[in-house]
């Protein structure tokens, strides 16, 4: 294998990367089900060489951290054929959602020092917004360091 300058190799891990990213959208990874690359020996290889990336000194270059689990998954033939339906990746796509929206950061506990006044309960729940008639919640808003702390 010839070697790579340092403008190759810097193409080379941007485009890697690009594509790992594209990897945390369930939907894109049922169209490469769709057209049949999950089929495909030498895309397989190529899911499994990508496995570098899980590595802490690429990891921290990664900003969706989806992709890392989804490139997990796709190692297994069973989660490949699952992706293939729209069914579950629309199934898939709500439950990456909702952990955005829920788990990735939960409200803060109200603080408990003596010189406060106990909160109600309607104030300890998320910001609600109304789009077409249907109340969403909010999630909250995080800074990018406490984005990463947490990993998601």
């Amino acid at each position: 294998m010839a070697q790579l300058d340092g403008d190759e190799e810097k193409q080379r891990f941007q485009v890697e990367l690009e594509f790992l990213q594209c990897l945390s959208n369930p939907w894109y990874l049922n169209h490469l089900a769709q057209q049949q690359y999950f089929k495909d020996p030498a895309f397989l290889r190529y899911l499994d060489y990508l496995q570098y990336w899980k590595q802490p000194e690429y990891a921290k270059f990664v900003v969706y951290p989806h992709a890392l689990h989804f490139l997990d998954m796709l190692q297994h033939e069973q989660f490949r054929e699952y992706i293939s339906t729209s069914e579950n990746t629309q199934e898939l796509h709500r439950m990456q959602y909702y952990h955005w929206m829920f788990l990735r950061n939960p409200p803060e506990k109200p603080d408990s020092s003596p010189d406060q006044s106990n909160p109600s309960p309607a104030a300890a729940t998320a910001p609600v917004a109304t789009l077409g008639g249907h109340t969403h919640a909010q999630p909250p808003v995080a800074s990018n360091s406490q984005q990463y702390k947490n990993g998601f």
